[in-house]
């Protein structure tokens, strides 16, 4: 065997191992989380970076929105804290939405690594916490100073000496202190926990840093990212969605820009900025524009700094998807999340049979303040994350109540219930929600929702896809739309915050995926299952 081979081995060897490092980090996070979003649904990301800041790579354990956009943040790190002001023992923390994640709710944390007194690169990870104060995750901020305590990049930890006083300042401004401090713990912890077995690695292989490491690591990933693209002619490619918004409809526009150096998406005529919190920083647009193209083209592929660098984007300045301070944006996923559908559209002209229907798209976040009728006890913050049906493929059914594009995972209604006062009655699949196809789509679900007894709660509704729903592909049908009610039948708005009196139950009815092809050369036998399971009505 020549030293190159060998060579090209161990540092294969060592990539995989990596991946193993991170996803310890991760599951370190979720073990140690506090917040429910973190532990039961995995909203959370985990990586290592260079030290430059780049992305050598990921835990397979998080979203896209963290993950992608955790990638651009490091860059931020470095030059906020400032090279001459990185020291060993040192954790940095931000949740800024322009360098972070896209709001207020979502923390990152960077932990360097040193070898001696060599910085060689950077552990971080990022979670959502469960409440970070303003008037709470929620649509109904005008700033996005209403929205929350806003921390600038800065240290958490100097040289192991814990910031007291950025402590003190987080826990007397949210309404769960012991919950979002430790959370901050555990993403630092996480980050401890990388960085020891990454140094136990870097013995074993008889390393000083990741410099070579990360240099096969972008050159295999980034020939691989190429090779995919060969697969997309040269051109242009457009398409628009409708979708609700908050008060008005929201027009997303994508002009996709396929090249020999990657493709561009420039979101030119999108609707401008909204007065509510539905707004989306250009960082986490991009983070699902990447991450669509990605799956469609690359699902195997490893995610870094070299797979993620062919792909840019551009928007005028005030369009939703390019918010700019001090714009409200603390639910910016239930616009962001369609940027991956609208952005697979467009791809759909090139790859017809590739890329599937519209789903469901954003995520349908349940965030409640549950108050006792006793004035005097606290109100409890309760968060669960809900998902409808996903688009139809060209070859398979759509994936009933799954979150895509966020990947987020189901919450259980016990571990829900356990940390506040709420009663699930029902959690149940939607039928006839799933848009008619060759394939159809996947179905939305019904819940039913009540405080115990002697409680009330108000809820922040962030819910899309109730005025226009999921569109087929290659003459699919379309997904039902959604709805939010009271059993009582008094409908609600799909967002902003509203109460939930005592002795009434909240509905939400999920929206389904859209179908794909000719709905009458469907299967009969999977025409026979569907109604013998009850998905649809005979």
């Amino acid at each position: 065997m020549t030293s190159d081979i060998r060579r090209e081995l161990d540092h294969q060897v060592m990539w995989n191992r990596l991946i193993s490092v991170l996803e310890e980090q991760a599951l370190t996070l979720v073990r140690t989380a506090f917040s429910t979003s973190v532990r039961e649904a995995g909203d959370l990301s985990a990586g290592l970076f260079d030290r430059r800041g780049r992305m050598i790579a990921q835990a397979v354990t998080g979203t896209p929105g963290h993950v992608n956009t955790m990638a651009a943040a490091l860059v931020y790190f470095i030059n906020d804290i400032g090279p001459d002001r990185i020291y060993p023992g040192d954790v940095y923390i931000t949740n800024d939405p322009w360098k972070g994640t896209g709001h207020l709710h979502d923390i990152t944390v960077a932990t360097p690594v040193f070898v001696d007194d060599d910085m060689i690169g950077f552990f971080a990870s990022t979670a959502h916490v469960v409440d970070i104060g303003g008037r709470g995750f929620g649509p109904d901020a005008r700033e996005v100073y209403e929205e929350g305590v806003c921390i600038p990049i800065m240290k958490w930890i100097e040289r192991g000496t814990l910031n007291r006083d950025l402590v003190n300042i987080v826990r007397n401004n949210v309404r769960e202190p012991d919950q979002v401090i430790g959370d901050i713990h555990g993403l630092a912890a996480s980050n401890d926990t990388g960085m020891r077995r990454l140094h136990v690695m870097l013995e074993e292989f008889g390393l000083t840093d990741l410099d070579g490491l990360a240099e096969f690591v972008f050159a295999r990933t980034h020939d691989a990212t190429m090779a995919a693209l060969v697969h997309v002619p040269n051109g242009e490619y457009h398409n628009e969605m409708v979708v609700d918004g908050y008060a008005d409809p929201v027009t997303l526009a994508v002009t996709l820009t396929v090249s020999d150096e990657g493709m561009h998406a420039d979101f030119a005529g999108t609707s401008g900025t909204s007065p509510y919190g539905v707004n989306v920083p250009i960082n986490y647009a991009h983070a699902y524009f990447t991450y669509g193209m990605l799956v469609a083209l690359a699902p195997e592929l490893p995610n870094n700094y070299a797979s993620l660098l062919p792909f840019t984007v551009s928007a005028p300045p005030g369009v939703i998807v390019n918010a700019v301070r001090p714009d409200p944006v603390a639910i910016r996923h239930v616009i962001g999340h369609f940027v991956t559908d609208l952005c697979l559209g467009a791809l759909a002209q090139a790859l017809p049979h590739r890329i599937p229907a519209e789903g469901s798209g954003a995520l349908w976040n349940f965030q409640a303040s549950a108050r006792s009728d006793d004035a005097g006890a606290p109100p409890v913050e309760l968060l669960m994350f809900n998902s409808g049906g996903t688009g139809a493929r060209p070859h398979l059914d759509g994936l009933t109540a799954t979150a895509f594009p966020s990947g987020v995972r189901t919450m259980s209604v016990e571990a829900t219930e356990q940390v506040g006062p709420i009663i699930f009655w029902r959690k149940e699949i939607r039928e006839d929600s799933a848009g008619a196809g060759r394939q159809r789509g996947g179905f939305g679900q019904v819940i039913e929702i009540a405080p115990t007894d002697g409680y009330h709660f108000e809820f922040s509704a962030m819910f899309d896809r109730c005025e226009h729903p999921a569109r087929g592909r290659e003459g699919g049908g379309p997904g039902a739309p959604g709805g939010v009610r009271l059993d009582d039948g008094s409908p609600f708005a799909s967002k902003g915050k509203q109460t939930v009196p005592a002795g009434r139950r909240l509905i939400l009815e999920l929206p389904g995926g859209g179908g794909f092809g000719d709905p009458g050369d469907r299967d009969p036998a999977a025409v026979a299952d569907d109604r013998a399971q009850g998905y649809v009505s005979a």
